[in-house]
């Protein structure tokens, strides 16, 4: 193994900015565009996934998933990649599970905050839910199918109570906690390393980003108010 020094904690800095410009990227706003839409101006006006499966069907809604889904893959990938021959100087801890969630948590940031829509911008769960697939698929490569098996399921109680949100919501955090219990066994012995409690603080980080960006639907959900996500012909 690789020893990572402290004095190379620049390679991070970098990579938060490059992670950042990548989030910004939105492809509601492009589907949208294709169609000669402007999502803003549709549904709820959020430029994400459920905004488009209730504005433009399904299919669209499908595509925008799949594509923010790659977007909070990729990086993951190259933060595994990178450094998965990694250890920090003085632990057992290695770099590519640090790695992984830090590159993904500033794509969400960019998601949710991109500099190029002034700073109002999608929810995040669909990336989010790359994120774990792709860094759950480093763990095991066959965990990414039980993660996909998982999104169906997901889907299903989407498309059966039309709560979008709130399914969502309990995708990503069954998906986070199913992570910390890995990293929990994993580093057992040095829960109270400082770079061991960096890697539980990001995935907490992530929930209360996405959670944070459904205020409004979490008060509209307790009030009977919410959104319906419609993915379904009624008869």
């Amino acid at each position: 193994m690789k020893i990572f020094e402290l004095k190379d904690i620049w390679y991070f800095a970098i990579a938060a900015v490059l992670c950042y410009l990548m989030g910004c990227f939105n492809f509601a706003v492009l589907i949208a565009r294709f169609k000669k839409k402007n999502i803003r101006e549709m549904g709820s006006g959020n430029p994400g996934t459920m905004n488009i499966t209730r504005s433009l069907g399904l299919k669209f809604g499908v595509l925008n998933f799949f594509c923010d889904g790659i977007k909070g893959g990729i990086p993951v990938l190259a933060g595994y990649f990178i450094f998965q021959n990694y250890v920090f100087a003085g632990t057992s801890i290695s770099v590519s599970d640090f790695a992984r969630y830090f590159f993904g948590l500033f794509v969400i940031i960019g998601h949710i905050f991109p500099v190029t829509m002034r700073f109002k911008g999608g929810k995040g769960i669909a990336s989010t839910m790359g994120i774990f697939a792709f860094a759950l698929a480093c763990e095991r490569w066959w965990y990414f199918f039980i993660v996909v098996a998982f999104f169906v399921c997901i889907f299903l109680y989407i498309y059966f109570t039309e709560w979008g949100s709130m399914g969502s919501l309990l995708g990503v955090t069954v998906l986070t906690v199913f992570q910390a219990a890995i990293f929990a066994e994993r580093y057992a012995d040095s829960l109270l390393n400082g770079w061991s409690i960096s890697i539980f603080v990001i995935l907490f980080v992530v929930n209360v980003l996405t959670w944070g960006a459904h205020g409004k639907n979490i008060f509209r959900l307790l009030a009977g108010e919410e959104h319906r996500t419609v993915v379904r012909k009624h008869k």
